[in-house]
């Protein structure tokens, strides 16, 4: 048996979230795409650890104290006595939520291959990675690389989210790498609007037809926002709704559905009863201002998916 449901790998960053598109007043909180994910699943009962690097500052400190009152284990955290912990903003206003980033130079970029001496993903079930993470620095790809094939070799399950910031790279190598990224998951989870803008296309069959022509092996779960998801196992596809809420900010839902369908999937749910829960929490996920002060815990989760099913 594993000694953790899932390592997550990737960049923390810290939160400046505007409470109102009118106003000048910003929350601090915390973000990253991959931690969001580690505590999310963390939430909901998983065992977790996370592989990066933070800066030895201020928001390096509370990342580690986030981290460790999560119950997410910081053994493969590294920090850098010379490079700061990346930063980021988001405002509101009628086209939904933008960002502003403050990442350049930050520790977690300067990520490389020895940053996985610490054996986690050797120790897992899942290991958890991002398009993002693949994005942020060559460096950080090439970890990201090497850490796949860490856990080939140990044989731990790999899962990928698309997580596409074309402020970070260009789609054309985005596509690459993202496509010879997929081949190497058994759990691949793009999102339409990122597939969008590698494919060309809207129409989220096409889209599973272009990953799947592209040599994804493994399971495929096409997130669709509002209209919900698409199961993809190689045999069939599934469609599953959305749970309908009135969103706030949905600021690290599409992590929040990450961290709970492989948090789910390690407590031996099936594909289509992980995603329906995964739904939930991320609907929930969007109820509150931030990436992490609104994740769910499983209690939450359930009581909704009771009422709903009542």
């Amino acid at each position: 048996m594993a000694d953790f449901d899932i390592v997550a790998l990737g960049e923390p960053l810290v939160e400046l979230n505007q409470t109102h598109k009118d106003q000048r007043q910003y929350l601090q909180g915390f973000g990253g795409d991959t931690s969001n994910a580690a505590i999310a699943a963390a939430r909901q009962g998983a065992r977790c650890a996370y592989l990066t690097r933070v800066g030895n500052d201020a928001f390096g400190r509370q990342f580690l104290d986030l981290w460790q009152a999560e119950g997410v284990d910081v053994s493969g955290v590294q920090v850098d006595d010379d490079a700061h912990t990346g930063l980021y903003f988001v405002q509101h206003g009628p086209d939904g939520h933008a960002f502003s980033y403050l990442r350049r130079g930050s520790a977690a970029s300067l990520m490389t291959p020895a940053s996985l001496e610490s054996g986690l993903i050797e120790r897992a079930s899942f290991l958890h990675v991002s398009g993002i993470s693949l994005a942020i620095s060559t460096s950080a790809c090439d970890t990201v690389f090497a850490a796949i094939e860490r856990a080939r070799t140990a044989g731990t399950q790999v899962s990928l989210d698309s997580n596409l910031r074309l402020r970070l790279w260009p789609v054309d190598r985005a596509r690459a790498v993202l496509r010879e990224t997929m081949r190497a998951a058994d759990l691949f989870l793009p999102s339409m609007d990122d597939m969008q803008h590698l494919t060309g296309n809207d129409d989220p069959e096409r889209t599973l037809d272009w990953i799947r022509d592209g040599g994804a092996t493994g399971v495929v779960v096409l997130k669709l926002g509002k209209d919900g998801s698409i199961i993809d196992d190689g045999a069939k596809r599934i469609p599953m709704p959305a749970l309908r809420v009135q969103a706030v900010d949905a600021t690290g839902a599409g992590d929040c559905f990450a961290g709970s369908l492989l948090a789910r999937r390690c407590q031996g749910d099936a594909w289509e009863d992980a995603v329906r829960y995964a739904n939930a929490a991320a609907a929930l996920s969007t109820l509150g201002y931030g990436a992490v002060d609104p994740l769910p815990r499983a209690e939450q989760v359930w009581e909704r998916l009771k009422d709903v099913s009542a």
